[in-house]
C-alpha cells in the first residue's frame, strides 16, 4: 500500500477473453494498479490460462453467473484483498486501459466516490471509434431517458469502465441487484438517489472484432428494464417529496 495508503484494485470481469487479455493488461500505464483481479465466468476458452501465465489472481465461477454477477464477485474479493479504489475493467481490449489514471484521480484526491469513462463526453464521436449504429441510438435515447428521470445531466450512463470509493461499495446493496447487464443502471441509480459524488470521465471509443458486445434482442431488453429502473427511482423520488411536504 502506497504512502497516501491508497490500495488500488484493477478488477477484470472476464468471459472468452483469451485473445484479448494479455493486450489489455499489457495497455495499463506502469504504477496504475496496486493488484490485478481477475473474475472468469465459466469461459470454455484459455482466459484463466492466460491470466495465470500472465500473474495476474484469478478467480473461476464453476458456472456462468452473468455480467451483473461476476461484478459482484469482482467488488466482494476486492473489498476482502482490502481495496481502497475499485477499477472495472473489461479485458476485451474494448475500453482503452490508458484512461485508468483518470478514472482513480478524484477518487484519491476525496473528491468523487464513482468515476465512469464517457465516450460521449467532450464531443466525442462514438461511432468514429466503431460503435455499432444501434447501439449508439439505443445509448442516447435511453441516457436521454435516464436523465430525466433521475435530473441528472450525464453523457452516458451505460459504460463498461468505471471506479468505486471503498467507502461507496460498502454502503450499497450491490449484492441485491441483478445478475444481468442491467446490474450497471441498478448501481449509477444507487449512487445519484444516495447523494453520492459522482464525475464523468471523457474515454475514446475502440470497437473491435474481438470487443464483447450483446446482439439486438438482448440490447433492446436491457435499455427496457434500465429504463424500468430509472422509472422506479423516480416514483420513489417523488413519494419522498410527498412525504417531506406533508411532515
Amino acid at each position: 500500500m502506497g504512502p497516501a495508503s491508497h490500495f488500488t484494485v484493477v478488477t477484470l470481469p472476464a468471459y472468452m477473453a483469451e485473445g484479448t487479455l494479455e493486450r489489455t493488461v499489457g495497455a495499463l500505464p506502469s504504477g496504475t494498479a496496486d493488484h490485478l483481479l481477475l473474475v472468469d465466468d465459466a469461459s470454455p476458452d484459455g482466459t484463466v490460462d492466460v491470466a495465470r501465465r500472465l500473474g495476474i489472481d484469478v478467480r473461476v465461477h464453476d458456472r456462468n453467473r452473468g455480467y451483473g454477477g461476476n461484478q459482484k464477485t469482482c467488488y466482494r474479493e476486492a473489498l476482502e484483498l482490502g481495496a481502497t479504489v475499485i477499477v472495472l475493467l473489461h479485458p476485451d481490449y474494448q475500453y482503452d486501459p490508458s484512461a485508468v489514471p483518470a478514472l482513480v484521480a478524484p477518487i484519491v484526491a476525496g473528491v468523487a466516490d464513482f468515476t465512469f469513462g464517457s465516450r460521449f463526453a467532450c464531443t466525442g464521436d462514438p461511432r468514429a471509434g466503431g460503435m455499432p449504429l444501434y447501439r449508439y441510438w439505443g445509448n442516447r435515447f435511453s441516457t436521454l431517458t435516464e436523465n430525466l428521470l433521475l435530473g441528472t445531466h450525464f453523457t452516458e450512463m451505460h459504460s463498461g469502465m468505471k471506479a468505486y470509493s471503498r467507502r461507496f461499495l460498502e454502503a450499497i446493496p450491490f449484492e441485491s441487484y441483478s445478475d444481468d447487464f442491467v446490474f450497471d443502471t441498478e448501481i449509477l441509480v444507487a449512487a445519484v438517489l444516495g447523494g453520492y459524488r459522482i464525475q464523468e470521465v471523457a474515454i475514446p471509443t475502440r470497437y473491435t472484432i474481438e470487443s464483447s458486445s450483446i446482439n439486438v434482442g438482448r440490447s433492446l431488453e436491457y435499455i427496457r428494464r434500465s429504463v424500468e429502473v430509472c422509472w422506479r427511482a423516480f416514483g420513489a423520488r417523488r413519494r419522498q417529496r410527498r412525504r417531506a411536504r406533508s411532515d
